[in-house]
């Protein structure tokens, strides 16, 4: 049996319900973003770029849309005969069917696809964080330590560390413990969710916790507890770059905006390291005589006759002349008509806004209807809804998928508010 060195498997089958209206119809790492690209195009990206050219992506929640854009993995040099890129979703098995009930189940109900490639070790990751970095060398660290796993790091705030879950470990690495969003952390080592295991290590642990009914099946929560309490050799890899968990509004937004701030360890136009996609846009961007564009990303088939700042816009927009966007995201399609006026809010695809709307203005108020999810004053209008002509939206307000005119009570919706379809 031939054999790789090392595949990755990376999990991409999350709601990603705090993006809110973002992922109603698709998973999280599906997500477009940075202008060109879908959250799920960095981890595929590091993966080829760090010399792993087999990579099983789990799929489950939404996989449409997410399926469609990896398609045979061409983008990534991974439409490959021997290796590639394979979609793992559940399926119907002899006996009995079911989803996958954690992070962990989901590579244990496709143990035989990875038997198949027949690795010495298996790098997991999560399709839903924005980073660039070399899994080669968190390989090296692995074996120079032989290691049962490793875990990659990086260090934030102490003050935030109870938001992370937090790695302890000796002075050389070694971990010793592994916490949970704890409300007193130890220290400010937060994990990645970027774990390298000896495959013959984790094949055990993921069988014997398949039989275990009080588990819940995750990476973080059982299988690395259950090897730390068997004195397994675990090391903590520092990592030193940009990693971003883009898991709610103001985090995705925050995101984008770096992107525009050029994050000197975020470069996304290194040549050295690039981040790949699927382009279907061939045409170049268009801007007017009376259009501008200042610290902003605009990405190719725009036609711009208004103003642009510090925003980034997406394949495809039309922007007429008059129109002012400002610190805001506007995805692929969009039309954006004379004289609006759009600041701090994330406009979906192939939305139509009439002359003379004024977006993201007012007071600061939380979304009344959710305000877990909509709170840091950036206002969402998903894909395809229409804002009519005139109409003043404030902060914090969302206007669901495929909203018309007809939807609306009235064209002053006060910050906080909510415009659903059906008017409801």
């Amino acid at each position: 049996m031939v054999s790789k060195e090392i595949v990755g498997l990376l999990l991409a089958g999350g709601q990603g319900s705090r993006l809110g209206i973002m992922t109603t119809h698709m998973a999280k790492p599906a997500v477009p973003y940075g202008g060109k690209y879908r959250i799920i195009d960095f981890p595929l990206s590091n993966c080829i770029n760090s010399g792993i050219n087999t990579v099983g992506v789990f799929t489950q929640y939404q996989p449409l849309e997410l399926n469609a854009h990896i398609g045979i993995g061409k983008p990534w040099d991974l439409d490959r005969i021997n290796g590639g890129v394979t979609i793992l979703s559940p399926y119907q098995k002899s006996g009995n069917s079911e989803w996958f009930k954690g992070t962990a189940n989901a590579v244990y109900q496709n143990i035989h696809y990875i038997d198949k490639e027949n690795p010495k070790y298996v790098i997991i990751l999560s399709g839903d964080h924005i980073y660039k970095m070399d899994y080669s060398k968190m390989l090296e660290e692995h074996k120079k330590k032989n290691a049962d796993v490793t875990l990659s790091v990086f260090e934030v705030p102490l003050e935030d560390a109870s938001r992370f879950g937090i790695i302890n470990t000796e002075e050389d690495g070694k971990v010793y413990e592994f916490e949970e969003k704890p409300e007193n952390p130890k220290s400010n080592l937060a994990s990645m969710g970027v774990y390298i295991f000896t495959w013959e290590v984790l094949r055990k642990y993921l069988i014997d916790d398949s039989y275990n009914k009080d588990s819940d099946y995750d990476f973080g929560k059982n299988i690395i507890p259950n090897m730390l309490e068997d004195d397994l050799s675990l090391y903590a890899y520092n990592f030193g770059g940009y990693w971003k968990d883009v898991g709610t509004i103001q985090a995705y937004w925050e995101s984008n905006m770096d992107l525009i701030e050029r994050v000197p360890e975020f470069d996304l136009f290194d040549h050295r390291w690039k981040i790949f996609t699927v382009n279907s846009q061939k045409t170049a961007n268009y801007i007017g005589s009376t259009g501008s564009s200042k610290r902003s990303i605009v990405a190719e088939g725009c036609m711009v006759y208004g103003t642009i700042k510090s925003s980034v816009i997406f394949p495809g927009v039309y922007i007429e002349e008059g129109a002012m966007i400002e610190d805001s995201i506007i995805m692929e399609g969009s039309y954006i008509s004379k004289n609006a006026y759009i600041k701090k809010s994330i406009i979906c695809e192939n939305v139509r806004v009439e002359e003379d709307v004024e977006i993201g203005i007012g007071e600061d108020t939380v979304n009344v209807l959710k305000p877990a999810l909509y709170n840091s004053g950036i206002t969402v209008i998903g894909d395809e809804a229409v804002i009519p002509k005139g109409a003043k939206l404030g902060k914090n307000v969302v206007v669901d998928r495929f909203v018309t005119i007809d939807d609306y009570e009235t064209l002053h919706v006060v910050s906080g508010m909510t415009v659903m379809e059906g008017g409801v």
